[in-house]
């Protein structure tokens, strides 16, 4: 498994690897990747691969909630320890889109995936993913036990087969 959005990188995915994992984004872009990698794998006579997505999930029982947790886990300011890795990491990136700080401190553009919300919005979400062709998840959350627990609890109530 590996991520790479760079021509040469994709190139490299779709010839020597047997799995993609991609930056959090929406399902349209994220089924667009996944179809590019098919087209170049089906060029080069190479079967099937998995394709996962790193994404950050927060489920609560309100929008109001989600809010505060959203809040809490992307309040960066410039005095922040990370601030300075982060602009130095812009400066290097060749990523097809610039990352907001507040996406870069969650990390891999977890937010764009829009696993933000009540459960049944993320059982959605998570659906569109399943139809654009990802296969699993790495999930990120804060703490992680706990939400993690959060997820598997009410995701599953939607959607036992996803966890």
């Amino acid at each position: 498994m590996i991520n790479g959005e760079t021509e040469a990188g994709k190139n490299l995915i779709a010839r020597v690897c047997d799995g993609y994992v991609m930056h959090g984004d929406s399902p349209e872009v994220i089924g667009n990747r996944i179809n590019d990698v098919k087209q170049r794998r089906e060029k080069l006579g190479l079967p099937e691969m998995k394709y996962a997505m790193a994404a950050y999930a927060i489920v609560r029982n309100t929008e109001a909630e989600v809010k505060k947790e959203l809040n809490r886990i992307t309040d960066v300011n410039s005095s922040a320890r990370g601030y300075n890795n982060y602009q130095q990491w812009l400066n290097g990136t060749q990523l097809e889109k610039k990352v907001s700080l507040e996406e870069y401190s969650v990390s891999n553009r977890g937010l764009r995936s829009g696993l933000a919300g009540t459960p049944e919005q993320v059982a959605e979400q998570v659906d569109k993913f399943k139809k654009a062709g990802v296969d699993f998840f790495l999930l990120q959350c804060s703490p992680q036990l706990e939400e993690m627990e959060r997820f598997a609890e009410a995701i599953m109530a939607y959607q036992p087969s996803v966890v």
